[in-house]
């Protein structure tokens, strides 16, 4: 099994490169996903969120709004870790899980894990490459400008809370641009896709 860690940064595009990758064949981990399912009201980081940052974060329903809490941790770095802290390992748990679960149905599969922190939080080692969707810092800001609504000084605040998208490429095996049309994403993720599983097929020899 080839397990891939999908990353890039706020804006990028990852899960555009996700979506065509499962296309190909892939086996998409989501770790938003996995975060949200984590965070189910009731549970027990559920319980510890409310407990450190207040039921103000809260929509009616008693689920989490990711919004307010966001502009609460994006503002300050000391609570952006301790979100991290309580809700990082019972992510990594669930994912050592799917992984095992997959490592057991598929053994010659392809997981592409997208992890928006993959580098941040020193995962490297955990997964056999690191592919890296990029755009220039420039155009992240114009992205989410655009996606979410923020005025350039908020946009800017965002991608300042974040490690910078350039100092990330020193630590990615694939790098995949992704700030022309979208046609040249899918060509490059077919080009990718044939590396993948060539990379898988010598993995497999490798252990026969």
């Amino acid at each position: 099994m080839l397990n891939v860690g999908l990353t890039g940064g706020i804006a990028c595009g990852k899960s555009t490169v996700a979506r065509m990758l499962a296309e190909k064949g892939a086996v998409l981990i989501d770790f938003d996903e996995m975060a949200h399912a984590v965070e189910d009201p009731g549970g027990p980081v559920w319980q510890e969120i409310i407990r450190h940052f207040g039921e103000e974060i809260l929509h009616e329903d008693r689920t989490i709004d990711r919004r307010k809490l966001g502009e609460t941790v994006f503002a300050d770095r000391e609570k952006r870790e301790l979100l991290n802290r309580l809700v990082h390992p019972a992510i990594f748990e669930e994912w050592q899980r799917r992984l095992a679960e997959i490592r057991a149905r598929r053994a010659d599969a392809i997981v592409v894990s997208d992890i928006p922190l993959l580098i941040e939080a020193g995962m490297k080692g955990m997964v056999d490459l690191v592919l890296l969707v990029y755009i220039t810092p420039e155009e992240q800001i114009r992205r989410v400008m655009v996606r979410d609504g923020f005025s350039r000084e908020e946009a800017e605040r965002r991608l300042a809370a974040q490690m910078p998208i350039d100092e990330k490429l020193c630590w990615a095996d694939i790098v995949i641009r992704n700030d022309g049309s979208l046609e040249n994403t899918r060509r490059a993720v077919d080009e990718i896709w044939e590396e993948l599983k060539e990379r898988e097929n010598l993995r497999r020899v490798g252990t026969d």
